[in-house]
């Protein structure tokens, strides 16, 4: 009898950005430190992850560049189908061929909409073969699958020092009263209006750039009161501390999102847009379960492309956004982590 699964292949297509191979990767550490899995990630195009995670070939993940044609491979006792990516036709034969058939897995893309709970951990029986796909949905409460989150986390947070961070990136201790953003987003025709309203606050305001190919001196592009300081490509572990180490983070897609609710910080989130404003009724169904939620939606709105962002009114709002933004963040940690309820999903299936 199988107690527990030994082996997963996780499939993953980048289909734009980081955010495909940002959460397959933190999903395949944690399978494998965390929960003792061999873990194959097969991804189409590495190149974001060499970005993600230059030190992965140091790591106890097996990263596989997905073959065109594919080549005959044993599958796993797990298989992970990211984000309803097509698995190769050879490959779900060899599924089918084992004598005990692997937990099939699809793993969605996460929101907050109400239908999720329902449509968590549904399956759907191949039409011609002896296998069966389950969808597994992250999410925000018990009836879903929970959101990605390292054992390490808490620890990591604890050990933080934002005095050397701020040394290391060449950024000047932190002025009176110094209100330091990040800012990582699509392209976004309200920022030129943003910056301006940065620019005549009467607060400083220190900005962030991660990824970004410019360079500034170590005190800043100052113009007004807002100082601009590009910082390199940071990896995912470096990505958090930034998140720490800002007063407010401007965060986008669905990794960084889920990054910024951890850091407990208050941030505005620039969802991956998509035709005929699909993406706004997600957006608006997180503010809905978001104790804050009411307090940010105007301003979200308009980040999305649906005014123009009120940045004194939101400024004035952002002292009352802390201490609740630290209560989401310590209570969605008293739930289960992804990880370990797709394990405990897995096993259940495998006994």
């Amino acid at each position: 009898m199988i107690n527990k699964p030994t082996s997963c292949d996780i499939f993953c297509t980048v289909v734009d950005n980081y955010g495909d191979a940002g959460v397959c990767w933190r999903l395949a550490r944690q399978l494998t430190d965390e929960h003792g899995w061999r873990v194959r990630l097969w991804i189409d195009n590495i190149a974001p992850l060499l970005r993600l995670a230059p030190d992965h070939a140091a790591s106890s993940v097996e990263v596989r560049v997905w073959p065109t044609p594919w080549l005959s491979t044993e599958a796993a006792d797990v298989v992970i189908e990211a984000f309803a990516c097509a698995l190769p036709p050879a490959y779900i034969e060899a599924m089918a061929g084992r004598a005990r058939p692997p937990v099939w897995l699809n793993l969605e893309y996460l929101s907050a909409e109400s239908w999720v709970a329902g449509c968590h951990g549904m399956s759907s029986p191949h039409p011609r073969l002896p296998l069966v796909k389950h969808f597994f949905f992250p999410g925000f409460d018990e009836a879903t699958g929970g959101l990605l989150r390292e054992r390490d986390y808490d620890v990591r947070r604890s050990r933080f020092d934002e005095a050397a961070f701020r040394t290391e990136f060449s950024l000047p201790h932190r002025a009176q009263d110094e209100l330091t953003i990040s800012l990582f987003s699509y392209p976004n025709p309200a920022l030129p209006e943003l910056m301006r309203a940065w620019a005549a606050s009467t607060r400083p305001i220190r900005l962030l750039l991660p990824g970004s190919t410019k360079t500034a001196p170590a005190d800043g592009d100052r113009t007004g009161n807002l100082s601009v300081h590009p910082l390199p490509f940071l990896p995912q572990v470096r990505y958090d501390e930034l998140l720490w180490a800002c007063d407010l983070n401007f965060v986008r897609g669905e990794d960084s999102f889920v990054r910024a609710q951890w850091a407990g910080k208050p941030f505005v989130w620039h969802i991956y847009p998509q035709a005929d404003d699909a993406h706004m009724a997600k957006l608006d169904a997180f503010l809905a379960i978001h104790p804050v939620g009411p307090r940010m939606r105007d301003f979200w709105h308009a980040w999305n492309g649906k005014g123009t962002p009120d940045w004194a009114d939101f400024a004035a709002r952002l002292p009352g956004l802390k201490a609740p933004m630290q209560q989401w963040a310590t209570t969605l940690a008293a739930r289960p982590n992804l990880a370990s309820r797709l394990v405990q999903f897995c096993i259940e299936r495998l006994k």
